[in-house]
């Protein structure tokens, strides 16, 4: 296989809304990332990705972009980000930038212009349709929810978002619209940055035509734009003309890709993207209403999609691996166990089963740490446009019960993400000397930074091990993947290799002790034990495993 340095990094998101303010406005801030540069030092991360700091009227928190060029004032100014990356290159940390092209804020000039009138030269930068009947010109619905379509009273016609009504989608089958944002692309590696994350970059492509969608229960139909008909000659033109260019790090966000598309998209030939991030490991506990259910993850279903990715992509293209980002809950939450008796081991647990697969893994601020969910008590709590606009729809026309609506996105909301970084047990978690602009999690005397970094059982320390064991063992990048006892719904156990090397990985994903025998291929020899959350020396031929005990063992 071939050798590459993206694919030995650990990369760290920072959501910088939440992540340290300097400046006491309860924002996160550039400043605030640059004092806490040492810390991800000490953490031994490689790659930081940050989520969008670009100039935005935060409709989707920065998400919504007014201005590529420019740094959101909350945020800092542009001496600050080049500030912030000089830092980072000096520490040896390099910086990914979060692209978000798919669409802009209405705010742009381009959709300024755009909407001006029909004859402008940017009307063709955006999707613009006459109505059908007396309506929008398709079925779709926007992932908001509601419609697709915005009727613009100047000149009468609707224009296309996928998002909010604020994120009109940008006509990647305009040339000129391409150009505008490959020459973006290369402003932003000419100031010296080491790669991109693409936000939905899989949606770029929309079907010839807009046809009606499948109708689901909302009322509106499936846009069916993800790996849309143009999407791979979209990329292959931007590395092309901008990535092959610089030695990258690229991953797209692709929803609804599957197996054969990401071997597309993350082809080992190099001429799109370098990896992607795909959901179906996310949509497990997802269903017909999206994603609001109390649904628990199934270990069986959970190890069989990880398993098909990890095989079915060895040596064609690169996995990305993730438990969390700024678009899901904690993980900790939702797959682990976050009770007090159980979090750290359980915390170790997944951090243990998902860094020792093949493919590049996502550490997202907090999770070091074993950070939560936020107790929600009030829908004025909530700050995502995401779950307040689906509790409204999904309440308001008698789908789900109010206060079911609210345990769901209480429990899967995108805000318990976003909840600020847990520094130490200072008022608002030593993140602002203000007020935070979203509520800090009221755990945070007993989970932070501080007690962490000064506790060498605790799980900031463990992930530090896991990073540095990525750096000591080919093995556990390089080595190929097996799935071992497929059907116990406790234990995930799996068998990387590298030529006369095996590392077995045992995780018991229960709150039982349970029994565990070890493949006989192994039972002779001697294994080392790399990593254990119960501080194991040895892993027996037949061994009881103790609740959310994990361990990482090499042989040969």
């Amino acid at each position: 296989m071939e050798k590459a340095w993206w694919k030995e990094s650990v990369v760290y998101q920072i959501y910088p809304r939440s992540f340290c303010d300097s400046n006491g406005d309860g924002i996160g801030d550039l400043n605030g990332i640059t004092g806490k540069l040492d810390y991800l030092k000490e953490l031994g991360i490689d790659v930081i990705w940050l989520s969008p700091v670009y100039q935005s009227p935060n409709d989707d928190n920065g998400y919504d972009i007014s201005d590529y060029k420019a740094v959101m004032a909350e945020f800092g100014t542009m001496e600050d980000y080049d500030r912030m990356l000089g830092r980072a290159h000096e520490l040896g940390i390099k910086i990914m930038m979060d692209l978000v092209v798919n669409h802009t804020s209405d705010e742009h000039p381009w959709f300024i212009e755009s909407r001006s009138s029909k004859d402008n030269a940017y009307r063709d930068y955006y999707i613009w349709k006459d109505g059908r009947d007396g309506k929008e010109p398709n079925n779709w619905g926007a992932c908001f929810g509601g419609s697709a379509w915005e009727y613009d009273e100047k000149t009468k016609q609707y224009y296309l978002h996928l998002f909010s009504t604020k994120q009109p989608d940008l006509n990647w089958e305009n040339p000129l619209v391409r150009k505008e944002v490959f020459d973006m692309m290369t402003w932003w590696c000419d100031k010296g940055i080491d790669g991109f994350r693409m936000d939905v970059i899989s949606l770029i492509s929309k079907t010839p035509g807009l046809p009606d969608g499948r109708v689901g229960k909302s009322g509106y139909g499936d846009p069916g734009c993800a790996n849309g008909p143009r999407v791979h000659e979209f990329l292959k033109e931007m590395n092309r003309e901008v990535l092959s260019k610089y030695d990258l790090i690229t991953v797209g966000e692709c929803s609804g890709v599957t197996v054969e598309e990401a071997k597309k998209y993350a082809s080992s030939a190099g001429d799109e993207l370098n990896m992607v991030f795909q959901f179906e490991h996310m949509d497990l506990d997802g269903g017909e209403s999206f994603k609001w259910n109390h649904k628990k993850i199934r270990l069986t279903e959970l190890k069989q999609v990880m398993s098909k990715w990890q095989t079915e992509l060895e040596g064609k293209a690169w996995n990305s691996l993730y438990w969390c980002n700024h678009d899901q809950p904690r993980m900790l939450s939702r797959l682990g166990n976050d009770s007090s008796l159980y979090r750290e081991r359980s915390a170790k647990l997944l951090g243990t089963c998902l860094h020792m697969m093949q493919g590049t893994p996502y550490i997202y601020q907090g999770e070091e740490l074993g950070m939560t969910n936020y107790p929600f008590t009030s829908l004025e709590e909530f700050r995502d446009i995401e779950s307040i606009n689906a509790y409204h729809e999904l309440t308001e026309k008698g789908i789900v019960p109010p206060e079911e609506m609210f345990d769901y996105i209480s429990y899967k909301g995108r805000d318990n993400a976003r909840t600020p970084m847990q520094w130490d047990d200072s008022p608002s978690a030593g993140f602002t000397s203000g007020t935070p602009w979203i509520a800090v999690n009221p755990n945070y005397k007993e989970i932070n930074a501080k007690e962490q970094m000064a506790r060498e059982d605790s799980v900031f320390r463990y992930y530090q091990k896991l990073i540095k064991l990525r750096r000591e063992h080919e093995i556990i990048v390089y080595g190929d993947y097996r799935l071992l006892l497929p059907d116990s719904g406790e234990l995930y156990v799996y068998m990387r290799s590298l030529g006369e090397q095996r590392l077995l990985v045992v995780c018991n994903f229960t709150e039982q002790e349970t029994a565990y025998q070890m493949p006989d291929e192994l039972e002779s020899g001697k294994g080392r034990v790399l990593i254990s959350n119960y501080d194991r020396e040895t892993l027996e031929p037949s061994a009881t495993l103790a609740p959310y005990e994990c361990a990482a063992v090499l042989y040969g």
